[in-house]
């Protein structure tokens, strides 16, 4: 059946396929009442200036994009190899990252579910980089095995999520470069980090990585450009050891780092981000408790260097209902 609906999807050329993505989106926004639900209240979280036909449009954009992602994942494959993917990609800001990649040394890379997440790994391996992106299975193992196909067919590793810290840590040891999409619920283990404004729970196991074994993260992305199955690929921070050298506390200053840049990505095209995910499921116990924001958390938004008073006394407000 997934099978067929990617025959169907991808049947008329590329321009043409996309379209009709985008109006199936617009159907399934229509359609699906607790999505749309959420991914406005996301929206009106993240933008509280924005007004209410500003929020719909947004959202319903977002959910064509979700549908137009597919179809491009269907057809990267075939439209992404190395003799086409200079008519397909431009770059911005990535001197530097090129510079790390190809030093030989491991590189951990950090995106959020932001434009075509899966084709910045495609990438990489048609550029001839090994790299293993962590990634959780679909429940559906038909749907995982042949989307385990396409994002393999070029030479990308994929890293199974559940018991995935021995295959990390050893492409870690051989100088490898792994890719995490960092921008999920990480539940009440996770720390909370700002983000849009509201404490987030974000996972910790990127920021213990990149101390333990002293190993540069990039923040980075593949956005589509218009009309269709064109992107720019581009960096937005590149967090190197000797900047987490001297925090009071390292691993807090390094995942809200990588939050934030994500944060950064989403604000340039936020109509290519998945709004519907409940990013903000999970609160700090002293919210939960009716409790002011605690000191030890204090302290710890006041040494990140590009927050200020009024941005953590908007942390420190209880969350909305």
């Amino acid at each position: 059946m997934a099978r067929l609906a990617a025959i169907g999807l991808t049947a008329l050329d590329e321009r043409t396929n996309l379209r009709f993505a985008a109006a199936l989106g617009r159907l399934a926004y229509g359609w699906d009442r607790r999505h749309r639900q959420r991914t406005q209240q996301n929206l009106q979280q993240a933008f509280p200036d924005f007004t209410s036909p500003q929020i719909e449009a947004l959202a319903q954009r977002s959910f064509e994009h979700l549908v137009q992602l597919a179809v491009e994942i269907c057809q990267t494959p075939r439209l992404i190899h190395g003799d086409s993917w200079s008519y397909r990609v431009s770059f911005k800001n990535i001197d530097q990252t090129v510079e790390l990649l190809n030093n030989g040394q491991p590189v951990i890379l950090v995106t959020g579910h932001l434009g075509n997440w899966e084709a910045t790994g495609f990438l990489m391996a048609v550029w001839g980089y090994r790299v293993s992106a962590v990634a959780r299975p679909i429940d559906n193992p038909l749907i995982n095995s042949w989307l385990l196909g396409i994002r393999e067919r070029r030479g990308l590793q994929i890293i199974t999520k559940w018991n995935a810290t021995q295959a990390i840590v050893d492409v870690i040891g051989s100088n490898g470069m792994v890719g995490f999409i960092a921008d999920q619920n990480a539940g009440h283990k996770g720390i909370f980090v700002p983000f849009f404004g509201r404490l987030a729970s974000t996972y910790k196991s990127i920021g213990l990585l990149a101390l333990k074994y002293n190993v540069p993260v990039v923040c980075g992305y593949a956005r589509r450009l218009e009309p269709g199955f064109r992107y720019e690929v581009g960096t937005t921070d590149i967090i190197r050891p000797q900047d987490w050298i001297g925090q009071r506390d390292p691993l807090y200053y390094v995942t809200a780092r990588y939050s934030r840049a994500i944060e950064h990505m989403i604000r340039q095209f936020p109509e290519q981000y998945l709004w519907m995910h409940r990013r903000w499921k999970s609160r700090p116990r002293h919210e939960q408790m009716g409790q002011p924001l605690p000191a030890t958390l204090r302290r710890k938004l006041e040494d990140l260097p590009w927050i200020d008073q009024a941005a953590i006394d908007q942390l420190a407000q209880p969350a909305p209902a």
